[in-house]
């Protein structure tokens, strides 16, 4: 007996040495579950690797760690990203984005026309769901999900490329208020480009797992998430290791874009002012527009920049209409930026406060502040929240990349990969509404 009990010691102590040695010495196993954020303006992809232990965002061929939600179509193929966004302003009739917007929704004819009033590309009704119109070599619709499918397909093969492995399982976020139809479709467009989803994520749980609030003992989180075209803010309750939505709000016609397009316009008065007319040229509003969205982004670590932008402007002179080429170039300072803002940030409270009354909290009973969404880099947002509270905003994650890497951990544990042990768990509240500003 004694002899059997050492020849199982022996055995389990083989075992332990060999995983040790294996752990040290052979090359981690690669990551089979990738984690995604489709996001309404920009989406990303992410891993959980086994052998550091850390999320990899993943990056294009370009170092670029995010894609715009742009799919664009022409009579050569169908570009999806930063190929797509290339393409938006000579070829906007057929150049999608905002597509998550429309995503497993039920319009009726003038919901519908409202809603989609403000994009040059046309968007038709279908049995009750949206279809985008699409004229290349021949017409025909392109429905909401394969939209998101096109852009999800440039994410899988983006993390193939750099993980070396073929990858067909996924996780995959969606906003707290989507509903289980929006829910179902957001699979859909997952299925269409080839990939099995194992479990859809809240984006503020998400975000909350990547600050790493599912380990600490906090209580009451508050998630503000303000993106490109939308804001959206939510009141979590923590449990153990659960989380509970306890409110929701925001504004869907709010986020950067709509900062950028102040910008725009007054550097397209700049422009009138000094030469008489406005840019007009398609190549010329790209390049502006372009420019200014450069300029509204260094804006959030510098105090003035620069604006130098080539155009061809057309001018009506005595012997008719001509091509005058000029360098506009214009000084823009932050306080300029966050004047031309004013108002557009005083919104960003209107939510807030709504969740803290829907949540029957007080301000001061908030334990963390989450930070979602490129546009919570620019300082004034960042004041205007702070001075609310009375204390910072949780600023350690990378803003745009938040939700990915919560995603990518909920991924890897998905996936099982060692040494991720503790998870969230999402308590569904399926009678939460979320209140909306516009």
């Amino acid at each position: 007996m004694a002899g059997e009990m050492s020849a199982i010691g022996s055995v389990i102590l083989a075992l332990f040495l060999a995983g040790y040695l294996g752990q040290q010495y052979l090359p981690p196993p690669k990551p089979r579950v990738i984690g995604l954020d489709l996001g309404t303006t920009f989406c990303s992809v992410g891993a959980f690797q086994p052998g550091t232990g850390e999320v990899e965002v993943i990056a294009d061929d370009r170092g670029r760690k995010s894609i715009p939600s742009v799919v664009s179509f022409n009579g050569t193929g169908i570009y999806a990203g930063h190929e797509g966004q290339e393409l938006s302003d000579i070829n906007p009739q057929n150049t999608i984005y905002d597509a998550k917007r429309f995503i497993g929704k039920t319009f009726d004819q003038e919901t519908l026309d409202k809603e989609s009033a403000r994009y040059p590309f046309k968007v038709m009704l279908n049995n009750g769901t949206a279809e985008f119109f699409v004229s290349t070599n021949g017409t025909f619709t392109a429905s909401p999900e394969f939209i998101g499918s096109r852009l999800l397909l440039k994410l899988k093969k983006m993390a193939e490329q750099h993980l070396g492995v073929p990858i067909e399982k996924a996780v995959i976020s969606v906003p707290a208020e989507f509903d289980e139809m929006q829910r179902n479709y957001t699979i859909r467009a997952a299925n269409l480009a080839g990939l099995d989803i194992l479990r859809v994520i809240n984006e503020p749980t998400a975000a909350a797992m990547a600050y790493g609030l599912h380990k600490v003992d906090v209580f009451n989180v508050l998630v503000v998430d303000l993106g490109g075209g939308t804001l959206d803010v939510s009141l979590l309750n923590k449990q153990g290791g659960m989380f509970l939505t306890r409110a929701m709000a925001g504004n869907n016609k709010l986020g950067g874009q709509d900062f950028s397009q102040r910008l725009f316009q007054y550097t397209s008065e700049r422009v009138l002012q000094q030469y008489g007319v406005a840019p007009t040229l398609k190549e010329d509003v790209h390049r502006l527009r372009q420019a200014v969205e450069a300029a509204k982004l260094r804006l959030t670590v510098e105090p003035h920049v620069t604006l130098k932008v080539p155009l061809h402007l057309q001018i009506t002179g005595a012997e008719g209409p001509q091509e005058k080429h000029v360098v506009f170039e214009e000084e823009m300072t932050r306080e300029l930026f966050e004047d031309l803002n004013a108002d557009l940030f005083q919104k960003i409270l209107a939510p807030i406060e709504t969740v803290l009354v829907e949540g029957r909290l007080d301000k001061d009973e908030i334990d963390e502040i989450v930070l979602v969404g490129g546009s919570t880099r620019i300082p004034r947002i960042r004041q205007i929240i702070s001075q609310y509270f009375g204390k910072e905003p949780n600023t350690s994650v990378d803003p745009d990349l938040a939700v990915v890497t919560g995603v990518a951990l909920q991924a890897g544990i998905m996936g099982g990969a060692w040494p991720l042990q503790v998870s969230a768990i999402e308590i569904p509240n399926r009678d939460l509404r979320k209140t909306n500003f516009s």
